[in-house]
This record gives C-alpha cells, sequence and structure tokens, in this order.
C-alpha cells in the first residue's frame, strides 16, 4: 500500500485552511504556499504517473480498512494521468490568476482554489461510488465559490443557475445509489463489479435504472446534449482563470463515465446493454453539432469559446459511445488536447477583455498587446477547431479511425468534417473582427489605451500552448500510453483482484472487537 495516493488530496485539504487561518490578510504569502501547493502536486503526480506506467495498481485504504467496507483509493494509468494533467492544468491557471490580479478581486481566491483540486484530485482516485459523490460535492461547493469571485450580478445569477442544474444531478446521484445498494448491498467499484455480473435478467431493472441515473450524472457534469444548458452561461460569466479551470471540470463527468461503464457495466454486460450506442452515442453526436453551431452563432467572445468546450466534449463522447479499446485511447488523448486548449482560449479572452473592455464581436479600436494576443489566439482556435500541425488534428483523426469499427461511421465522419468546418468559419469570423478588423478602426487620441496583464498572465498561455505543441510532438508516445491505459481498462481483473484481495488489518466491520 502506497501512501503518496492520498497525497494528492490531503496536500490541498491541509493547504486551504491553513490558508483561511494563517494567511486571510497576507496575500503573498497565500501566493507563495498555493504555487508551491500545486508545484508539489505536480512531483508528486509525475511520480504516481511513473509508478502506474507498467500496469501496477496502487491502493490506499483508509484506516487500514480492507474494501469493501473501508475506503479506497485506486491508482492505475487513467487516473494517475488525469491527477498529472490537472496538476500541471492548475499551475499554468494560478500564474495567470497571479499575473493578472484576479487572486486580488476577491476573498479566499487561493483556499477555495486548494478545495477545487482537492475535489477533481479525489474523483480521480476514489474506488468508491459514494465517495466519488462526496468530491463531487466538494466540487461543486468550490466551484460555486470560485464562480462568483469578484461579484457582479451577471456572475451571481449564472452561479445560481449552475448551482441548481448540478443539484438536480445531486439528487439523481443519490437515487442511483440508494437503487445499486439495494440490489447490491455494495458501493465500492470493484465489488459492485463482480456482483453485478450476476444478477440474472429477470431481475434487473434495479440496477438497469441505476445504471441509467448514472450516466444521466455523468452527462451533467460532461455537458452533454440535451444537458448541457447550464455550462455556457456559467462559463462564460465565471472569471478567466476560473473558466479556464473547469476546463478539467466536464472530463471529470468523462471520466466517470469511462470508469464506471468499463468495470462495473461493460458493454458486454448483458442487463446494461444498449446505454452506450443506443442512447450515449446519438446525444454525442448532438453535442458536437449544437457547441460548433453555438461557435458560429455567438455574439461574444466568452460564449463562443463556452460553445467549443461542448463542441469538444461531443467529440470525447463520441469516443468513448464506441467503446472499443481504440476509440478509448482516441478519448483519452482528445482529452488532455481539449483540455489545454479549452483552457488557454478562455485564459485569452480574458486578456482581450482585460484590453478591449468589451468581449462583443464587433469591430473595435486597436488595444494595447494586441498583437502577441491575436498569436496566441490564432495559434489556440486552430487548436481547438483540429487544424493541422496541433494536436487537435491528431486527437480527430484518431477519433475517425476508431470510427472504422462502428456501424455508425459515415454519420460520425460527416459530423466530426462538418463540425470542424463550422468551428474553423466560427474562429475565423471571431478573429478578424477581434483584431484585424481593429486595425480600421480610428483611434480617439484622448483615449487612454488599457494596459495588457502582465508577463506571468502571458507566460501561462504560452505554456498551455506550449504543452499543446509538445503533445503534437511527442503524439505517438502520448498515445501508445493511451493505447496501455485503454487495454488495462478493457482487463478490470487486476484492478478488481488488487482492491478487493488486499487484506487490511481490519477486514470486515465486526473483527478486533
Amino acid at each position: 500500500m502506497t501512501h503518496w495516493l492520498i497525497a494528492p488530496v490531503i496536500l490541498p485539504a491541509m493547504l486551504a485552511p491553513f490558508i483561511v487561518l494563517a494567511a486571510r490578510y497576507h496575500l503573498s504569502i497565500q501566493r507563495v504556499f498555493s504555487v508551491v501547493g500545486v508545484l508539489a502536486q505536480i512531483a508528486i503526480a509525475i511520480g504516481l504517473l511513473w509508478a502506474a506506467s507498467d500496469g501496477t495498481i496502487m491502493l490506499y485504504q483508509l484506516g487500514d480498512w480492507a474494501a469493501p467496507f473501508g475506503i479506497v483509493l485506486v491508482g492505475d494509468r487513467l487516473s494517475t494521468m488525469m491527477v498529472l494533467l490537472t496538476a500541471v492544468l492548475s499551475l499554468m491557471v494560478l500564474l495567470y490568476a497571479i499575473g493578472s490580479g484576479w487572486d486580488d478581486r476577491g476573498r479566499h481566491f487561493h483556499a477555495l482554489f486548494q478545495f477545487q483540486i482537492m475535489g477533481i484530485m479525489g474523483a480521480f482516485l476514489t474506488g468508491d461510488l459514494f465517495n466519488l459523490f462526496v468530491f463531487f460535492e466538494v466540487l461543486l461547493i468550490a466551484s460555486y465559490g470560485l464562480m462568483i469571485h469578484a461579484g457582479g450580478n451577471d456572475r451571481l445569477r449564472a452561479g445560481v443557475q449552475y448551482v441548481l442544474f448540478n443539484l438536480l444531478g445531486s439528487t439523481l446521484f443519490l437515487f442511483a445509489l440508494g437503487a445499486i445498494y439495494a440490489e447490491t448491498g455494495t458501493l465500492n467499484m470493484a465489488d459492485l463489479a463482480a456482483r453485478a455480473d450476476l444478477i440474472s435478467a429477470d431481475a434487473s431493472v434495479g440496477i438497469r435504472v441505476a445504471a441509467v441515473l448514472l450516466l444521466l450524472v455523468f452527462a451533467i457534469k460532461a455537458a452533454l446534449v440535451p444537458l448541457h444548458f447550464w455550462l455556457p452561461s456559467s462559463y462564460a460569466e465565471a472569471p478567466g482563470p476560473v473558466a479556464a479551470l473547469f476546463a478539467i471540470m466536464t472530463k471529470v463527468g468523462a471520466y466517470a463515465i469511462i470508469r464506471v461503464y468499463t468495470i462495473i457495466f461493460p458493454p458486454d454486460l448483458e442487463v446494461t446493454q444498449g446505454l452506450h450506442d443506443v442512447w450515449l452515442q446519438p446525444a454525442a453526436l448532438l453535442s458536437v453539432a449544437l457547441g460548433m453551431i453555438g461557435v458560429l452563432a455567438a455574439k461574444k467572445l466568452d460564449r463562443l469559446v463556452a460553445f467549443s468546450v461542448i463542441g469538444s466534449m461531443g467529440m470525447v463522447l463520441i469516443a468513448i459511445s464506441m467503446f472499443t479499446p481504440e476509440s478509448i485511447a482516441a478519448a483519452l488523448y482528445y482529452i488532455i488536447h481539449s483540455t489545454l486548449a479549452g483552457a488557454a482560449l478562455f485564459l485569452i479572452v480574458d486578456l482581450v477583455k482585460d484590453s478591449r473592455g468589451s468581449l462583443v464581436l464587433r469591430a473595435m479600436p486597436p488595444v494595447a498587446g494586441a498583437t502577441v494576443t491575436s498569436a496566441l489566439f490564432f495559434a489556440a482556435a486552430i487548436a481547438m477547431a483540429g487544424l493541422p500541425p496541433l494536436s487537435g488534428f491528431i486527437g480527430k483523426l484518431l477519433i475517425l479511425d476508431a470510427a472504422f469499427a462502428s456501424d455508425m461511421q459515415p454519420l460520425i465522419w460527416t459530423v466530426i468534417l462538418a463540425s470542424s468546418l463550422i468551428a474553423v468559419v466560427g474562429f475565423g469570423r471571431a478573429g478578424s473582427t477581434v483584431f484585424w478588423k481593429a486595425k480600421s478602426i480610428p483611434v480617439d487620441d484622448d483615449a487612454e489605451l488599457a494596459m495588457p496583464p502582465g508577463a506571468m498572465a502571458y507566460a501561462a498561455v504560452f505554456g498551455l500552448l506550449a504543452m499543446s505543441v509538445a503533445l503534437t510532438v511527442f503524439g505517438g508516445f502520448v498515445h501508445d500510453f493511451t493505447t496501455a491505459t485503454a487495454a488495462q481498462l478493457f482487463n478490470p481483473e487486476p484492478y478488481i483482484s488488487t482492491v478487493v484481495d488486499t487484506p487490511g488489518k481490519l477486514s470486515s466491520p465486526t473483527e478486533g472487537y
């Protein structure tokens, strides 16, 4: 049992109250501890990923209670990959928040930021459905505080909508957990895998209802059409660095679908067949189409990027819905790409807002720092639209290649290629309006140009785009890793045996009493 596995959860859980209690009125101290904490997270995540890269399944039993009675954290290729992605993204977002001064525009930014990281890390590492629900709630509380950071009526209204919709998801989650526990007597994912397989077809109503409810909950988290209504306003109104951090939030929903529907309800499980191809795939195709149409129709730059996130999640879920090792490998590659590209776009939108004062897509006079900002927007738009040579192009090629094994291959290809063209037109229109047409607008000599944020803010955006470039250059290596990860997911026996068969000091609730 490795104790390092709990470090990504316990470190931010300790830092957040320390920042509130000991450094509440000292922003510089908050910044130092927050950055040092995230750097430590990256170091720990690299170590965990390295340990899991050979196929090792790491297990941590809280209180040394063995599963299924105790709470367990499990580290495999998938969970450690997502932990590292979250840690790296958190560093870039944190540097931007400090460089742009966003962390000084409201109270308790750094404490909420650490709680947010705690929730995300816990969701990726937990081996128990109930604790997945608990970490979802930690995410919800912390993200609401971050969303309304710095206040404003529009932000508060969007935050209330975000909370209400996600509370609906939480309620459905509880119903699903109740149904699963009533049918199986356990909520540990590894233990559930064995028990769900024993349920006969004529007694499967309860477990099938639970599987459908779980899919609905995870679809809400992933902003899958028609459960996406909360995302455009919420992400558009959130502060720039908060929206960038939220780029990983929708991936929590995608991760949960992959984890639950490869371990507990795999595609070959008779009692839950049809959920993936009959329900998930059409909704994913609609998400891509609607997201990219929203990019074309958006009248504000922030909403354009928010709709592009819906489209990118549709791409991920198309790959997941095919549920083959090749498609899951492509989905994991695209998750990494879309997280980096989406976060970079939200930060660039914030740069534009700070210098331009408005995100409405209309020609306005030139702004300070427009040359650098326009170059960054151009690169990020290429990545998000899936044009060569950046990682989005490789990710879409992998998904298109995986679609050859699907009966829906013609429709999948049509939707992906058509939506890519629409995305190019939408991003091109927005970029030309905001940056190129600005040169034709006369500048008022008496007007003062707004100063762009500091170098640290630009460095954070450059860092995200540099990682996207690295994802392209080392695409073969990353795809090999995601392929091995998919193979591990479709062979869950080592995961199950590690969790269920590893003894603890107390192997049952009554032992030792």
